[in-house]
């Protein structure tokens, strides 16, 4: 019997069934006579596409149908939508770019979806998918956001110019003209910020079945928020009812972003079920997700600071070429936006001015990638700070110190409000822990081993807990168990966990009484996971639908004890009249009253901004231009931490992600053919365990002020320190040999082995 509160490090309640196999992933949903669906794909990054015969693959053994964007269109079904609305400074809309579940005329990008072909065996699709002839024109292709605006690139949609679907001006460009015009000194950098590639344990999967009595669809898939895909499918795709489909995500082998997004292979096994009036199932190969999924990150970007003459901060100028891939993604035109918010970082700048064209290439369509923008953000101002802090011959802490936000609530300029912090605060304590001072000692030991030592200093802000309300159902039934129903989806974050750890000690019941819904259309209210909110929504309405749960047993209770209901009080678990011991279990109550349910929606009423430093020490082997993490250090402000331990975890997850983006991955595009170049594990490094050193993690949290529990947030944050710290560290490294004031992500062997020689 066990009873948490908040504060405790407990270890995930998840993991018993997910370690002894009896997780239900989408993969494990097994349904009688299941049809198997496979993909064929464009090995084109651009093509017109001149003809489809699939007559020898119709006839092919064991296959049941082969469908192609003939029937797509034969069946009027709809594009994936993309749904952010985006007005150009002109006044006029963003450009449209309708995706369809099957290109039937135009290719756009390598992996482009062509066919589904559907037989009693996987092995029988494949093979009936080489049968299937497509007569296919080469076009031009391009693949670099940058390049893609410039005169004579080729257009990815005809009537979309320079390839740019839409454009975004923020800030008061007046001021920071003026700012600019009377600084002492402008530090600019130009910088990449790498595509990459979700890659999560848990490849996209999607199972349909059909019932023939109801006209009725299951989907089962993995998702983020299953009533996004759920909509998207009925309203836009299908055009059903929406009682005709139910979405049924389980166990879901993560997601970062990726499994937010409609993708077409989703409403595909949905209507190819519905056509052959049987189930259908879908599972993506590993080498299939390279050139399906959503990917993220890829923009270019220019950026300028202005200081005055005591290297303090005036205003920052920024434009970014953010590449959208071939379609615009359900949420791809809001992500570049998201930079906006925290591009003051955690510092006082008067002036903030930021342009964004989203720009379309023929390469895979983009969206959110753990942090969505912030650490695309975050990584500009890091970047252009340290190397205003070597032109100007400060030390990296020193040019922040004397920039740090220190009041609060602090209104920045692009529309963020900082409720609380102690940046200064987070610095020092990270450079106590990270031993700054000795570190001159550990890089003349480093020079005595032939390395070159490096050390890199990067703060970090997020937004998060915004976005649309949330809804959580709590029932306490009288059967000793509690059952607390949300929208939101874990994908790894250890959801049930905190949802019993905070209504274990709301309702002072047991952890093993509280049962968690998630997942399922027919039963969740909507909602979503992403953006680092889950606490900060889900876990405030989770408290206050208990707290309402609890009020409405207070007359039965009452009843119970045969007192007054104004002498009733409620504490571990009971119902008792005060002064007294005389009491009754909140489960007797809810026997009495047929149970006690309370719905409660939070609506955000603020961000949070959960904050800290990263610290990274690295030795670089000038023979080989290999680069090794000798430490890492980081101090985070979560606002309040209730479980210590998934925390860590989150931060340890995020930072690897963050250092794996700084050294190792990078989706790479051809610029000729526009192959996907990275294409698998082969040629695409992810992180390993020898590429990264245990971490020192310390929490030095100050309140939020925008919700009861006090929390900013912890899912992103390591993505969005690390990779700035990395890219300091590694330029720090390289500087004293070379002058080098920048270099891009990924910092691979061959790019520092060049640098170190000039190249």
């Amino acid at each position: 019997m066990t009873k948490f509160a908040s504060g405790q490090s407990v270890t995930r309640f998840e993991d018993a069934a997910l370690i002894q196999g009896r997780g239900r992933y989408a993969d494990d949903v097994r349904l009688a006579g299941a049809a198997q669906a496979y993909v064929l794909r464009s090995p084109h990054a651009h093509a017109a596409i001149r003809r489809i015969d699939a007559a020898a693959a119709r006839a092919a053994p064991g296959v049941v149908a082969v469908l192609t964007g003939a029937e797509v269109k034969a069946d009027g079904l709809g594009d994936i939508p993309c749904m952010i609305p985006v007005t150009n400074p002109d006044g006029t809309p963003r450009g449209e770019t309708p995706r369809p579940l099957l290109a039937a005329d135009r290719v756009r990008h390598v992996g482009d979806p062509v066919a589904l072909i559907v037989a009693e065996t996987l092995g029988q699709a494949k093979d009936a998918a080489e049968l299937v002839a497509v007569e296919y024109e080469p076009l031009p292709a391009v693949t670099d956001a940058f390049a893609a605006t410039r005169s004579g690139a080729p257009l990815v949609w005809p009537a979309i110019r320079n390839n740019v679907c839409f454009e975004l001006a923020h800030g008061d460009a007046g001021a920071v003209d003026a700012a600019f015009a009377r600084a002492a000194r402008v530090v600019k950098v130009e910088l990449e910020n790498n595509r990459l590639v979700a890659n999560p344990l848990e490849p996209r999967v999607a199972v349909a079945d059909y019932d023939a009595a109801t006209g009725r669809s299951t989907l089962y898939t993995p998702t983020q928020g299953a009533h996004v895909i759920h909509g998207q499918i009925t309203d836009a795709i299908l055009k059903l009812e929406k009682e005709k489909l139910r979405v049924v995500s389980g166990n879901v082998g993560g997601g970062f972003g990726m499994k937010i997004f409609l993708h077409p292979e989703q409403a595909l096994v949905v209507w190819a079920s519905r056509r052959l009036r049987r189930a259908v199932r879908w599972t993506g190969e590993r080498s299939e997700t390279f050139v399906s999924d959503v990917q993220g990150r890829d923009n270019h970007s220019i950026a300028e600071l202005a200081l005055d003459g005591e290297a303090r901060f005036l205003a920052l100028r920024v434009t970014t070429y953010a590449n959208m891939g071939g379609y615009l993604s359900n949420f791809g035109p809001f992500i570049p936006q998201l930079a906006l918010f925290v591009l003051s970082g955690v510092y006082r700048i008067p002036a903030i001015g930021l342009k964004v064209k989203g720009v379309l290439t023929n390469t895979v369509p983009v969206d959110a990638y753990r942090g969505a923008g912030r650490p695309e953000g975050i990584y500009l101002v890091e970047r252009v700070v340290d190397v205003a802090a070597r032109e100007l011959g400060l030390a990296p802490d020193e040019i922040r110190r004397r920039n740090f936000i220190d009041t609060f609530p602090y209104q920045t300029p692009v529309e963020s409000e900082y409720d609380s912090g102690d940046f200064g605060g987070a610095m020092r304590r990270a450079m106590e822990k990270a031993d700054w001072a000795g570190f001159p000692a550990r890089r003349a030991a480093a020079a005595r081993r032939g390395r070159l030592g490096g050390i890199g200093l990067a703060m970090y802000i997020e937004r998060c807990g915004g976005g649309n309300g949330d809804t959580v159902t709590l029932r306490v039934g009288g059967d000793g168990k509690a059952t607390v129903i949300s929208g939101m989806q874990d994908n790894g974050q250890g959801h049930v966990t905190s949802f019993k750890q905070v209504l274990s000690e709301r309702l002072g019941i047991d952890a093993e009484a509280i049962e968690v819904v998630q997942g399922d259309t027919d039963v969740v209210p909507s909602g979503l996971t992403g953006g680092s909110r889950f606490l900060a929504i889900g876990g405030v309405a989770a408290i206050a639908a208990a707290d309402e749960a609890i009020a409405r047993g207070t007359e039965t209770a009452a009843q119970l004890l045969e007192a007054a209901a104004a002498d009733i009080e409620y504490r571990d678990g009971s119902y008792r009249i005060a002064g007294t011991d005389r009491g009754v279990s909140i489960f007797e109550v809810a026997r009495k009253a047929g149970g006690l349910v309370a719905t409660h929606t939070r609506n955000p009423e603020k961000h949070t901004y959960p904050n800290g430093c990263h610290i990274v020490e690295v030795e670089v082997d000038p023979d080989t231009g290999a680069t090794a993490i000798a430490r890492y250090t980081i101090v985070d402000d979560f606002g309040r931490t209730l479980n210590p331990l998934l925390a860590e975890g989150q931060i340890h997850g995020g930072t690897v992600q963050g250092v794996g983006q700084a050294l190792l991955e990078h989706a790479y595009y051809d610029p000729a053919s526009g192959q996907l170049l990275a294409g698998s594990f082969m040629d695409y490094a992810m992180p390993r365990a020898d590429d990264v050193p245990s971490f020192d993690c310390e929490f030095r949290n100050v309140p939020c002020t925008g919700n009861p529990l006090g929390v900013k947030g912890a899912g992103e944050a390591g993505a969005v320190g690390a990779p700035a710290a990395v890219v300091n560290a590694v330029v720090d490294a390289l500087y004293a040999r070379t002058g080098l004031r920048h270099i891009d992500m990924p910092t691979t062997r061959e790019k520092v082995w060049r640098a170190l020689r000039g190249g």
